[in-house]
C-alpha cells in the first residue's frame, strides 16, 4: 500500500497542498484579530469563530448537501464523528492555552496534529507513511515546538493544571486531526468537499452556539467586539475550512495537518510586523524548519515505506 502522501501525488497535489496552505494562511490571522477583543474570552472566541462559521458553512452548502442526502445519510456516523471532533476541538485548543500556556498549548495542539492524524491514517485505514513524510513532518513539528516556545515563554499554569492544560492539548490535536480523517474518508465515499465541510460544521454548530449563548456576552459590550467575531466565523473559519475541504479532496489528512503548520508561522510574522513583538533567534530558526517542512512536502514523492 502506499505511503501517506504518495497515493496523492499527481495533477491535484499541488493544488491540494496550495488550498490548505491559504487556509493556515487565514487561520494564522486568528490570533492578532482575538487581541483586538482583549475582553472576550479564548473560550467564546473558539466558540463564535467556529460555531457562527459552521453555520454559514452550512448554509452556504445546503444545495451540496441536499444533492449528496443519500451518501451522507449512509455516512452519518462520520458526520457525527466529524462534527463532535470540531466542537470539542475548539473548546479544548483554547482552554489548553489558558491553563498550560499559549506555549505549551500551542506546541502540543498544533504541533501534535500530524502525529496523531498519521496514527488515525496507519490504524484505520493501514496506510504505510512515506519516509519523505515522516522527514518533512519531524521538521514542522520541531518548528512548530520552537516558535510556540519563542511566542509564548514559559507556561501559564502550575502543577496539576498545566498537566491537564497538556492533556487537553493532546486532545486538541486528535480532535483536529479526526476531524480531517472523517472528512476525508467522506470524500472518498463521493460526497463532494463542500457537502463534507457544511454537514459536519452543521453538527458542530448546534453544540458550539449553545457555548456562545453561555459565554458570549462581552462580543455585545463594543463594535470593535463584535467586528472581531464577524471576522473571525467569516474569514478564517468559512473561508479558511472551504479551502482546507478542497484540500483535503486533493491530499492525504495527514498531509493536510502538516501542512497547517504553517499557521503558527504566519501567526508570528503578524505578531512582529503588526502587534510589534519581538522575536527570539530560535523563533526564526523554527520559522525555517517549518518552511522546509513544506517544501519537503511539496517535492515530487517515493514509494518508500517508513514503518
Amino acid at each position: 500500500m502506499l505511503g501517506a502522501g504518495a497515493n496523492d501525488r499527481g495533477d491535484g497535489h499541488a493544488l491540494g497542498i496550495v488550498c490548505v496552505l491559504l487556509a493556515s494562511i487565514l487561520w494564522g490571522t486568528t490570533g492578532t484579530a482575538s487581541a483586538l477583543a482583549g475582553s472576550v474570552s479564548p473560550l467564546a472566541i473558539g466558540a463564535a469563530s467556529m460555531g457562527v462559521g459552521g453555520v454559514l458553512l452550512a448554509a452556504t452548502s445546503a444545495r451540496q448537501i441536499a444533492a449528496s442526502s443519500r451518501l451522507i445519510a449512509a455516512s452519518w456516523p462520520l458526520v457525527v464523528v466529524g462534527g463532535a471532533a470540531v466542537a470539542l476541538y475548539s473548546v479544548a485548543f483554547y482552554t489548553s492555552m489558558r491553563m498550560a500556556g499559549v506555549a505549551i498549548g500551542t506546541a502540543v495542539s498544533i504541533g501534535g496534529a500530524p502525529v496523531a492524524s498519521a496514527v488515525i491514517e496507519r490504524l484505520l485505514d493501514n496506510r504505510r507513511l512515506t519516509v519523505q513524510w515522516a522527514s518533512g513532518a519531524a521538521l514542522g513539528v520541531a518548528g512548530a515546538v520552537l516558535l510556540s516556545f519563542a511566542r509564548g515563554g514559559a507556561a501559564g499554569g502550575e502543577g496539576a493544571q498545566t498537566v491537564v492544560g497538556v492533556l487537553l492539548g493532546v486532545l486538541a490535536a486528535s480532535t483536529y486531526a479526526g476531524y480531517s480523517w472523517t472528512s476525508h474518508r467522506l470524500m472518498r465515499l463521493g460526497v463532494p468537499s463542500r457537502a463534507s465541510v457544511g454537514a459536519t460544521f452543521a453538527v458542530a454548530a448546534v453544540v458550539l452556539l449553545a457555548v456562545l449563548v453561555t459565554v458570549g456576552r462581552p462580543f455585545l459590550d463594543s463594535w470593535t467586539n463584535l467586528a472581531v467575531g464577524a471576522y473571525l466565523a467569516a474569514v478564517p473559519m468559512f473561508v479558511g475550512y472551504l479551502l482546507f475541504g478542497w484540500g483535503l479532496s486533493r491530499v492525504a489528512s495527514s498531509t493536510a495537518t502538516t501542512v497547517s503548520l504553517a499557521e503558527p508561522v504566519v501567526a508570528a510574522v503578524l505578531a512582529v510586523a503588526v502587534v510589534g513583538e519581538r522575536l527570539p533567534w530560535f523563533g526564526w530558526l523554527g520559522m525555517g524548519l517549518i518552511v522546509a517542512c513544506l517544501v519537503a512536502l511539496a517535492l515530487p514523492g517515493r514509494r518508500r515505506s517508513a514503518g
